[in-house]
């Protein structure tokens, strides 16, 4: 009995002793009671188009106390009817409450927009802003956009807005827009035209038209529909222009960039007595596959054109098509491991396994830059149908970067060969010839197209070489 006694007497003295214990160790947790900090205070999105979402963007919030801080309430001012959506360590919501951020650490919190339509032909700002509540001091974040109005197409005719297109505000295009059969657009100078995503501007047997001035303000722009800083020189953002059967149809002074193919010609119309496509006085550029892409029977006919700093080939040519340039540049530079400026290809195999030929009735290039960072500009892969299938090519008076030289060969003659071309800055993408440059005054006139790709006149009887007369 003395040992049972004295066993729970020492079980109880142990039980008390700990929780004493227990008691004394444990700390309150202590709280700062000063401000946050932030890694800006105004969130500043570029143009975004009406209706269009903007890209993510984000900003950290710090304690910069050594203990760790409660913050009572965030909250998106504008609530559910805010244009903003906000994401705050990973959820998302207009309000937030009791957030605790440990001393010395950091939150992020992330930011989108997407602004109603404005009525209006100029940019509108769009503000709202983000506050925080944090031991009895309000901070704020402000949130600015400028909120351009456009005309949008969603699979539909792009006549509807009117021809010519008006140009007092851009036109947006998700999946695509066309101009149907038999039908005519015209793009007067100054027009932006702006495609989301995979989209495309679709020709379907009709004719298209795009009529831009030399003046920068005047050219008719073709690119993505993202206007932050960082979607400026991103390649593949949408598709490009679609010319299917299409009736005669011209781009002039026109600048295409950021697509998958900037033109893609397939086909011609029977009728037409004139190429498929005219293409003169245009910039392309930056396309994730193709500048030119001209495929199954298209004619294009181009003159004063820059291409260059597309991934595969400026100019390719694939189940046999046409094609004439003269005073053109054809630039595999800033392609996808050193692929040739020119691509041509008289056969596909399409997906029901059989192979299909076309011939290329005209192949000419004249007066002309081709030139790039791999040894070989210009590659051809051919086959025949039955025993023949003509392959037609005139390369005269141009500089082409070629590891095999074809001077022997009557389709190649009075070229330049493995020149540097001396562009101003190829770093900058600035393509026009210097002084010194081998181009200048090496063209013949008889190619010679009066005036550049910037409107100025030509010396018509020794023009230079290239897109560029150099004074």
């Amino acid at each position: 009995m003395i040992r049972k006694e004295l066993y729970i007497f020492i079980l109880v003295l142990l039980t008390g002793a700990l929780t004493i214990l227990n008691t004394g160790c444990k700390k309150d947790i202590l709280f700062s009671d000063g401000a946050l900090a932030f890694s800006t205070d105004t969130v500043l999105f570029d143009t975004v188009f009406t209706t269009v979402g903007s890209s993510t963007k984000r900003f950290k919030i710090y304690n910069p106390s050594n203990n760790p801080v409660e913050i009572s309430n965030v909250q998106l001012e504008g609530g559910s009817n805010s244009p903003y959506r906000v994401n705050l360590d990973g959820i998302s919501g207009t309000s937030f409450e009791s957030v605790t951020i440990p001393g010395g650490d950091s939150l992020y919190m992330f930011v989108e927009v997407t602004l109603d339509p404005n009525n209006q032909n100029m940019p509108l700002i769009v503000e709202d802003s983000i506050r925080f509540n944090t031991n009895g001091e309000t901070q704020h974040i402000l949130l600015a956009a400028w909120g351009q109005d456009a005309y949008f197409y969603y699979q539909d005719e792009m006549e509807i807005y009117g021809n010519p297109l008006p140009n007092d505000k851009p036109h947006v295009i998700y999946d695509y827009a066309f101009v149907d059969s038999a039908q005519t657009l015209d793009i007067q100078a100054g027009t932006r035209i702006h495609l989301h995503k995979n989209s495309l501007l679709f020709v379907y047997k009709g004719t298209l038209n795009i009529n831009g001035g030399p003046a920068q303000q005047d050219k008719v722009i073709f690119e993505g529909d993202r206007l932050e800083p960082f979607y400026e020189d991103v390649k593949g953002q949408y598709y490009g222009i679609y010319f299917q059967e299409a009736r005669s149809s011209t781009i002039d002074h026109a600048i295409i960039k950021n697509g998958t193919a900037g033109i893609h010609v397939f086909g011609d119309d029977p009728n037409n007595t004139n190429p498929t496509l005219t293409v003169t006085n245009t910039e392309i550029y930056n396309n994730s596959s193709y500048g030119i892409f001209n495929y199954s029977g298209g004619v294009i006919y181009g003159e004063n054109l820059n291409i260059h700093n597309n991934n595969l080939y400026a100019l390719f040519v694939l189940e046999g098509a046409d094609y004439n340039f003269k005073h053109c540049q054809f630039l595999g530079l800033g392609t996808d491991g050193n692929q040739p400026a020119i691509a041509i290809k008289n056969y596909f195999t399409r997906s029901d396994g059989i192979t299909y030929v076309g011939p290329v009735n005209e192949g000419a290039i004249h007066n002309s830059i081709i030139y790039g960072d791999g040894e070989t500009q210009i590659v051809y892969d051919t086959i025949t149908d039955n025993g023949s299938i003509n392959i037609d090519y005139a390369y005269t008076y141009n500089l082409i970067k070629q590891e095999e030289t074809l001077q022997s060969d009557p389709g190649f003659s009075n070229n330049l060969w493995n020149q540097n071309p001396g562009f101003e800055d190829e770093t900058e993408m600035i393509y026009k010839i210097t002084s010194s440059s081998p181009c200048i005054d090496y063209g013949t006139n008889a190619f010679a197209v009066p005036f550049d790709i910037e409107g100025n006149a030509r010396d018509l009887g020794s023009p230079d070489i290239g897109a560029y007369e150099i004074p």
